[in-house]
């Protein structure tokens, strides 16, 4: 067996619709897709893939445009298949563009789900897989019993969590570190954070996502007002001052351990 072929390219800013339900996750990913989002990310345990598959059939773009993501809940191994043909059904859609287990088991148990991650993907029910909320080692231990190389981790890596060593790891094997949570996992009060928007004349959610950019990490944002879907997209293209960088990577006090999302 082999990994996947190249990094999965993701977009430095993509919808995230954790604790969106009904209607309004309707809404809010429609209103998304046509503010210019690309990536809608999703996972089983969020119970909204019914929703967000309508926001994305409601939003009339091609959802061969977009790359649509979900995850499977790492508690109902063993039923991997079932699970994924449901979140098929739900989202509307025919392939799965990126799926991801949605958090690690011990090495045994993620090793079985990935096994029937592998043939989902060579029977081209999904695009691509990956994985969320491993750390390095767990990612380590997946490659060296598997063979084959996820094309993403998810994980919190904001401030609150930042080790300088995650992104050149993740790199070195190719692949593509995402980053879920930017906002709720991290103190949008700290005065760092407030003293550098201050400075850049924008907003603390704006500064966190910067700083990603900075670090060449895209970044999944949960939103459902459109000024702030606005908002979200419009950090991307406005770097950080190195400075400014750094002093956000020094407030980091727990280093990788992030929650699931």
């Amino acid at each position: 067996m082999s990994g996947h072929d190249q990094p999965f390219e993701l977009p430095a800013v993509g919808l995230g619709t954790w604790q969106m339900r009904g209607e309004t996750a309707e809404r809010g990913v429609r209103d998304a897709i046509e503010l210019g989002y690309r990536l809608i990310d999703t996972a089983a345990a969020y119970h909204n893939e019914e929703a967000v598959g309508a926001g994305i059939r409601g939003s009339g773009t091609d959802p061969g445009e977009l790359l649509v993501v979900t995850k499977f809940p790492e508690e109902d191994a063993g039923r991997e298949r079932e699970v994924l043909r449901t979140s098929l059904g739900l989202l509307g859609v025919d392939k799965i563009d990126l799926w991801l287990v949605h958090a690690p088991l011990d090495a045994a148990g993620s090793l079985r789900i990935w096994e029937q991650f592998i043939k989902a993907r060579d029977e081209g029910l999904v695009r691509a897989i990956g994985v969320s909320n491993f750390l390095p080692e767990q990612v380590d231990e997946l490659i060296k019993a598997s063979g084959v190389v996820p094309a993403v981790n998810q994980i919190a890596f904001g401030p609150r969590y930042y080790d300088a060593d995650v992104a050149p790891h993740h790199a070195a094997h190719g692949i593509a570190l995402q980053a879920h949570s930017p906002f709720s996992e991290n103190d949008l009060a700290h005065p760092v954070l407030r003293g550098i928007a201050d400075r850049h004349g924008c907003t603390v959610r704006q500064v966190l996502l910067r700083w990603h950019r900075a670090h060449g990490v895209p970044v999944v944002v949960k939103s459902v007002s459109p000024t702030h879907l606005t908002e979200n997209l419009d950090a991307a293209g406005h770097p950080l001052e190195p400075e400014d960088v750094a002093a956000i990577d020094r407030l980091g006090i727990n280093p990788t351990r992030g929650q699931p999302a």
